[in-house]
């Protein structure tokens, strides 16, 4: 079980970038795979980013491909959500997530405001 804190979110114009971390403790980060997911007002909760244990694979929804770059940092057991070309679309709440053990930790997820 993962304790994740992100931080990064906040007011943005449409076409500008943010970039979200996520900080990763009480399990050993360099093993497992780490995503982004975002819940808009009155929708359900959607997968954005995930990052392979190693880094070495990413994988995207089709409506941030191009877009958005995840990376992680193993010194720094922190994994980032590299935002640009931001949309009015893509304001939510934006989370981190890993699942240790068949159980799925959150973050307490950071607010993206993109305004037009």
């Amino acid at each position: 079980q993962g304790q994740l804190g992100e931080s990064g979110g906040g007011p943005v114009q449409s076409g500008g970038s943010l970039r979200l971390s996520c900080a990763a403790s009480g399990f050993t980060f360099s093993g497992y795979a780490m995503s982004w997911y975002r819940q808009a007002p009155g929708k359900e909760r959607e997968f954005v980013a995930r990052i392979s244990w190693s880094g070495d694979s990413t994988y995207y929804a089709g409506s941030v491909k191009g877009r958005f770059t995840i990376s992680r940092d193993k010194a720094k057991n922190t994994v980032y959500l590299q935002m640009n070309n931001l949309k009015p679309e893509d304001t939510a709440v934006y989370f981190c997530n890993v699942r240790v053990g068949g159980y799925d930790s959150w973050g307490q997820g950071t607010q993206v405001t993109v305004s037009s």
